[in-house]
């Protein structure tokens, strides 16, 4: 309920507020309509680089968000992201970006220490930035105009509870990027919900085989281990992989994020339930913004992020959830 209130107060705040407390100023040029006509916004191009790959499961739904927004708002928007979870590179995809001189900039923030100054210049070249998915504790004193995401403590501490109101005790956090701020906020918040024994198995995505087999010795070196929680779809698979070649149907699992093998998992039995941080509205929602931004002046948040999760999704809401699986979840 309190997600629905706070989506709904999104569309509500996107028309009416014009408060700004960035530095960055609307663009002179966005051809504005002050009789209520046509608006040409054509010339508004917006740049968005993230961490993650449009080919990624996840990060490709982000990326329907965006082109949604381009296609509704009549922008232009281009994405980019390095090709592996590269912080220098993705330093240099911002400098590029700002280097274009765009109407707005869409940023993950990962690791604020590598990406702050970046950000911060292209905040100095009059870039309005708005930061999506990662960043929600650090937007703010970059000077960015708002955040749009889930805070990843809070959806961390809500996936311990959950586990912990299904019996579980002492858990791993299965952790694909160790260092990834927010995926380090997750297993942290995990940790304070469950109030139990938790322990981070990091594992490398890139060779599913190899964090399948990591993930069971896990489960083995650690006894009395009757829950997992996986930080995404990719740790999700070889997660339940490893628990099937183990013959274990006594470990509670559940994860962030969605995909098809999620969802079939949830559906099946195989798995509690998925966090859904809803990150369709990630990538549309700061494209409507920062048009918005442009045109008027307007932009949500009064200085708090616009949240977009944390969504449960389990037996109860599997199958509508399934029916748009690679549009929207």
């Amino acid at each position: 309920m309190q997600l629905r209130r706070t989506l709904a107060g999104v569309a509500l705040v996107a028309i009416v507020v014009g408060a700004c407390q960035a530095t960055a100023s609307p663009s002179a040029s966005a051809g504005a309509s002050t009789g209520g006509g046509s608006t040409d916004r054509s010339n508004i191009d917006i740049e968005v680089v993230t961490h993650g790959q449009a080919s990624d499961p996840f990060w490709s739904i982000f990326k329907n968000g965006v082109d949604a927004a381009k296609a509704d708002m009549g922008v232009t928007a281009n994405y980019a992201a390095p090709d592996t979870f590269d912080m220098v590179k993705m330093g240099q995809l911002i400098d590029a970006a700002v280097a274009k001189k765009p109407q707005g900039l869409v940023v993950s923030i990962p690791d604020a220490a590598a990406l702050g100054p970046h950000i911060q210049a292209a905040v100095q070249a009059g870039v309005p930035v708005i930061s999506a998915n990662s960043g929600s504790d650090v937007f703010q004193q970059l000077g960015i105009l708002t955040h749009v995401g889930q805070d990843e403590t809070i959806a961390g501490q809500k996936a311990g509870e959950l586990l912990k109101a299904a019996g579980v005790t002492n858990a791993l956090c299965i952790n694909q990027e160790v260092g990834n701020a927010g995926l380090d906020a997750r297993c942290k918040g995990f940790d304070q919900g469950l109030g139990g024994t938790t322990k981070v198995v990091q594992v490398d995505l890139k060779d599913p085989t190899g964090a399948q087999q990591s993930i069971a010795a896990a489960i083995q070196g650690n006894a009395g281990v009757n829950g997992v929680l996986a930080l995404g779809p990719t740790g999700a698979t070889p997660t339940i992989a490893a628990l099937k070649q183990l013959g274990n149907t006594d470990i509670k699992l559940a994860t962030f994020d969605l995909s098809a093998d999620v969802l079939n998992a949830i559906k099946a039995g195989d798995m509690l339930f998925a966090i859904d941080q809803q990150q369709f509205l990630q990538g549309y929602l700061p494209i409507v913004f920062l048009t918005y931004y442009n045109l008027y002046g307007l932009v949500p948040g009064g200085g708090q992020p616009v949240l977009t999760g944390p969504g449960i999704v389990d037996k109860t809401n599997v199958d509508k959830v399934l029916a748009n699986t690679g549009k929207t979840r």
